[in-house]
Parts: C-alpha cells; sequence; structure tokens
C-alpha cells in the first residue's frame, strides 16, 4: 500500500524570493502611484485654499512619524504578519472613503492612506532583512526598483484621467492594488519572519543613539540631505498640481508631469555609472546645485507657467539624480557596530520632510503666492549644495579603487502617500 505524502510546498513554505519582494514593492507602486496625484486634487477642490491644504498635510505628516515610531513598539504584541495585513487594509479603507469626496473623508482617507504606508514599509524592511541575505540586499533593492518603476511612471498620470472619467475610478484601483499587495503577502507565508533566539535583554532605542548621532557632523550632514532631497519632492508633487490649477493650466498637468519625470527611473542604472566615473561628492553636489536654480528660476518665471512648470520638471530629473547619490555620504560614514541603529535615525528624514515642508509652506502661503514655495525650495537645496561643499573631495574613492556601493536597504526616496519611490 503506497503512503499519500503531503506534497513539499504544503508542509514548508519556500523561502521568499528577491523576485517576492519586488513584486509586493509593484503591486504597492500601483496602489500608491495611482493616487499620488489625486490626492493633492481632492484635497484642493475640497478645501480650496492651498495654506488649508498645508496645514492637513503637515497634521498628517505628524501622525505619520508617531506611527512609524509605534509600529516596531506594536510589533512587539502584535504578530508582524497582522501588522502588515492592517496596513493593507488601512489602504484600502482609506481609499474608498476618499471616494465621498467631502473635505472630511478625503482628511480622513489621506491620513489612513499615510498611515498605511509607513506600516507596511516598516514591515518590509524587516522581512528583507530576515530572508534575503546580505550579499544579495543591493540586487534586492535594484529588483524593487525595477518593479516599481511602471507602477510610479503610468501611475500618477492614468490617476488625473480616470478621475476626469469618473471620479471613484482612482480610488478603486488603488484599493484594488492594496488589496492585491494583502493577497500577495499572504501566498508568500512570511508569518512573523524569522526568531533565531529570544533575546531577554530589551531592545535598543535608537533615541539613545541620538547624542553619537549629533556628535558625528558627516552623519548629520547626510541626515540633512536626505530631508532637503525628500523635501523638494513634496514641492514638486504637492505644490506643483495647485500651481497648475491657479495659473490654469488644469488639474491635469500635474499627475503628467510626475509621471514624465518617474520615467527617468528607467536611466538611474546610467546614474550610477555616471556617478561611478566621477565621484560621489560631485554627484551630491551637482544634483543640489541645478535642482536648487531650475527650481528658483521656477519662482521666478512664474508670470509664463508653462516656462515654471519646464523648469521644475527639469529640476525632478536633478533630484532623482539625488535618490541615487545623497544616501551614500551617510552610509559610508557610518560605523559598522552602529548601522541598525543609526539606519533607524535617518529613516526620520521622510516623516520630518512630512511637516516641515508643508509647516513652511503654510507660513510661506500667509504672505506670498504658490509659486513663492518653489523659491523656498530652492533655498533649501541651495544649502544643502554648500553644505556639501565639506564632503571629502574623494569620497566613495581609495586612490584609483573605487570603493563599492553599501547594500544597506536605506529607502532612496521619500515614501509617504503623497511621494512617488
Amino acid at each position: 500500500m503506497h503512503e499519500r505524502r503531503i506534497p513539499e510546498w504544503l508542509r514548508h513554505a519556500p523561502a521568499p524570493s528577491v523576485r517576492g519582494f519586488a513584486m509586493l514593492a509593484a503591486a504597492e507602486a500601483v496602489a500608491r502611484g495611482i493616487l499620488i496625484s489625486v490626492f493633492p486634487l481632492q484635497m484642493y477642490k475640497a478645501l480650496q485654499d492651498a495654506a488649508v491644504v498645508s496645514q492637513v498635510y503637515f497634521m498628517i505628516g505628524i501622525v505619520s512619524l508617531v506611527t512609524g515610531l509605534l509600529v516596531p513598539f506594536l510589533a512587539r504584541f502584535v504578530p508582524r504578519r497582522w501588522v502588515y495585513v492592517c496596513g493593507c487594509l488601512c489602504f484600502v479603507a482609506g481609499s474608498l472613503l476618499a471616494i465621498d469626496g467631502s473635505a472630511s473623508s478625503t482628511i480622513v482617507g489621506l491620513a489612513l492612506t499615510s498611515i498605511a504606508t509607513v506600516t507596511t514599509f516598516v514591515c518590509f524592511n524587516a522581512y528583507v532583512l530576515d530572508y534575503i541575505a546580505k550579499i544579495e540586499l543591493g540586487r534586492c533593492e535594484t529588483s524593487r526598483m525595477f518593479y516599481s518603476a511602471a507602477g510610479w511612471t503610468l501611475g500618477p498620470a492614468l490617476g488625473v484621467i480616470l478621475l476626469h472619467w469618473w471620479e471613484p475610478a482612482p480610488f478603486l484601483v488603488a484599493a484594488a492594488a492594496a488589496f492585491t499587495m494583502m493577497m500577495m503577502f499572504l501566498a508568500m507565508r512570511m508569518g512573523n519572519g524569522k526568531l533565531i533566539t529570544k533575546s531577554r535583554a530589551a531592545p535598543t532605542n535608537p533615541l539613545g543613539y541620538l547624542p553619537r548621532f549629533f556628535a558625528q557632523p558627516r552623519l548629520v550632514a547626510g541626515w540633512l540631505f536626505a530631508v532637503i532631497r525628500s523635501c523638494g519632492w513634496w514641492v514638486y508633487v504637492v505644490y506643483l498640481p495647485i500651481f497648475a490649477i491657479k495659473s490654469g493650466l488644469g488639474d491635469q498637468l500635474g499627475g503628467i508631469a510626475l509621471s514624465i519625470s518617474n520615467a527617468a527611473l528607467f536611466v538611474t542604472p546610467f546614474m550610477l555609472r555616471w556617478m561611478q566615473r566621477r565621484s560621489i561628492r560631485y554627484a551630491v553636489r551637482t544634483g543640489f546645485l541645478v535642482a536648487g536654480l531650475l527650481f528658483g528660476l521656477a519662482a521666478l518665471m512664474s508670470g509664463l507657467p508653462w516656462i515654471a512648470v519646464l523648469c521644475l520638471m527639469l529640476g525632478s530629473f536633478f533630484l532623482i539624480l539625488l535618490d541615487v547619490s545623497a544616501g551614500l555620504p551617510f552610509l559610508l560614514a557610518v560605523k559598522p557596530s552602529e548601522r541598525t541603529e543609526m539606519s533607524a535615525v535617518y529613516s526620520s528624514f521622510r516623516d520630518v520632510s512630512g511637516i516641515l515642508t508643508p509647516g513652511v509652506a503654510w507660513l510661506v502661503l500667509l504672505v506670498a503666492p504658490v509659486a513663492a514655495i518653489f523659491g523656498a525650495g530652492a533655498t533649501a537645496l541651495l544649502g544643502a549644495w554648500a553644505l556639501s561643499s565639506r564632503l571629502p573631495v574623494r569620497l566613495g574613492k581609495t586612490g584609483k579603487r573605487q570603493i563599492p556601493v553599501p547594500e544597506t536597504p536605506v529607502e532612496p526616496t521619500p515614501r509617504l502617500t503623497s511621494q512617488r519611490a
């Protein structure tokens, strides 16, 4: 009598692969990319005041920051897989709630999707560190960006097109993509991650490393580069669509411009090669200088809206160059023994920029038009260019041999709902 054996794939889930994580990222890119250009339009349509929109984004930024700090604490009491699932469900709920179009529903919907973004981001990174070997981290990050590129390139333009065709459409697509992401996650059967041994020591508090962080100027400078780069994306994603509407260019221009800008993701390998032939310092300085000059020119040319928009789009290309290069000064300055804790400190740049940008924009709009926000962004970018003059001339190189780019998976770009990947 033959014994029936249970298939191996049912008894033991296969280890999650680089491709599996990349597909999760692709589903997230569709969910967030489709709404990235829609939420600013819906917010402005519901509130009819750019200053009030800035206030709302400021408050949601604080909520996102608090959520990011609480997720690791919550994961100590709730299994990580359910934290991730709850994040996906928050995205679905936020997308469906925003269909209503009222001010309150739009604000709550944006808040829920922001909470979902930071929650799934924290869990995603933890799973990557659990299941992807250290030597594969670089390939995992490259695959994630490649698989996500289509969603971030097509999503913004498609979002505004669907919004005009049928208002609930982009929100339904985003909800479906978030639900698909949740089902893909459950199919990967990652559980709560790997648990080698149960430590009796209390987990390290990243805040305890703040004195060491501030005592190292190169780490502080690297963090400031990330914050200011992220602020540039906030200005581009949120305030370009509002500027286009107020200038009579229509409410579809912002999404189309963002899609065109995101298409530059496909040339990031060439940017990396260009940077490797020169130096990290040269790439960082070039990115901040040219982006700052173009944002400043957009502010000066606001009387000619098409010229201003073109300047901002060209500036976003150099923001992508900064996505490739501006995180490296921090990674190269971190001591190996402090990499985990300092990366936790570093990751706060997303939430800090999400609070700082709308807060400054709120103050600017009290005394000046929307175009002045581009000038404020230019000032910050040029300030970062001046600060980058202190970077070592041959940063990332030793003699004639280039130091390999660190393969720590630090998020290269802001990941809030209002920003692209």
